[in-house]
């Protein structure tokens, strides 16, 4: 399989390469620009519902959309925290394999390792010297973070931020999907990109944000808050290679309220909202359906209702995650073959940058 994609890859290049053959003039306005969508996930821990609901389920379905996308494991932005570097090349490897398991198709997307493309790097320096320290230090996630960390929080978790701009610039993305939490950041990247043209001319596209359906997933065990990988607390994230008997579990004890009844209020009733949510996502129906559905039943069995389909929705991608894994070599051509597609895309643009800025 992966040599039948080797094959199909090298045919692609071609195509790439005149994409970046055309004769030197002023880049075409925004208007006329392909479209092109750029996201990346961290390569930390199985990703869980809310990741899946909230980005890779869209990652999926956008690949079959015109214009191209790019996918990135991005393994630079996760050094902001310590890691292990034997668990950081696991996690980059299993992060390959739930991708590929969850709908990611080499053949639809490029797939690529962050750090496998000089150029993110070289680029992100050049627009660090574009940004001024006060607007990285009012960013909502320097401020929650490096309260965390309180005095240890480092200068890479400060500047992130960049490399997410440079991330997406160095493809001219002209759409991004994001979370809620990230629209800080896209507006920092729209300010770079109009700062960067007013300068030195106009050359890359103002990208703009896609926000999915399912913005975002609560936490099981505090409602106010956003489900996530770092939680402490075991039953507040579901990940996609639980155990259906840890899916049970996580749903049983998921907090609601008082009031047995299954409505949809998000403002009065959080927990019981964000179950309605994911089912209703998971299984695809509006939430008015879920709620008719289920008339007559308790939260209590509800939970359980929810607990089924978030089952059934992952007992495929589980499993197929389970036989990626076994496959080192594929998974490592796979992340191979996409760096090298998304370099074949990245060195023109950043070459260009060179000479505008004075470089080349």
């Amino acid at each position: 399989m992966a040599l039948r994609s080797m094959r199909k890859t090298r045919g692609c290049w071609g195509f790439i390469r005149a994409l970046h053959k055309a004769p030197e003039a002023a880049p075409a306005p925004q208007k006329d620009a392909v479209r092109r969508v750029f996201s990346g996930i961290q390569p930390t821990g199985t990703p869980h519902l809310g990741n899946y609901l909230g980005a890779i389920e869209s990652w999926v379905s956008l690949q079959n959309e015109p214009g191209s996308v790019l996918y990135s494991i991005v393994d630079l932005h996760s050094i902001t925290v310590p890691q292990d570097p034997a668990v950081l090349r696991q996690s980059i490897l299993d992060m390959t394999a739930a991708l590929l398991a969850c709908g990611i198709n080499p053949e639809k997307s490029i797939l690529f390792q962050q750090s496998q493309v000089a150029e993110h790097t070289q680029l992100s320096w050049i627009l660090t010297c574009m940004v001024r320290l006060p607007r990285l230090q009012h960013l909502h996630q320097w401020k929650a973070k490096s309260a965390k960390q309180k005095h240890d929080g480092t200068v890479g978790l400060l500047t992130y931020p960049v490399l997410q701009a440079a991330d997406v610039l160095l493809y001219k993305s002209t759409h991004v999907p994001v979370g809620e939490d990230q629209v800080q950041h896209m507006e920092l990247v729209q300010d770079l990109v109009r700062g960067f043209n007013k300068k030195y001319g106009e050359f890359f596209p103002v990208p703009k944000s896609i926000l999915t359906s399912m913005k975002k997933v609560k936490s099981l065990r505090d409602p106010s808050a956003k489900m996530s990988k770092s939680d402490p607390d075991r039953l507040a994230t579901v990940r996609i290679t639980d155990s259906p008997e840890e899916i049970v579990q996580k749903f049983r004890k998921a907090v609601t309220d008082f009031t047995s009844e299954v409505t949809y209020d998000p403002a009065h009733r959080e927990g019981v909202s964000n179950l309605v949510a994911i089912h209703s996502a998971v299984t695809g129906l509006p939430v008015e359906e879920v709620i008719r559905q289920s008339a007559g039943l308790d939260t209590a069995h509800y939970k359980l209702l929810v607990a089924d389909a978030v089952i059934e929705k992952f007992a495929p991608i589980k499993s197929e995650i389970e036989k990626l894994k076994m496959d080192k070599d594929h998974l490592e051509k796979v992340l191979q073959m996409g760096s090298a597609r998304a370099k074949e895309l990245a060195y023109p643009v950043c070459q260009e940058v060179k000479k505008l800025v004075g470089f080349l």
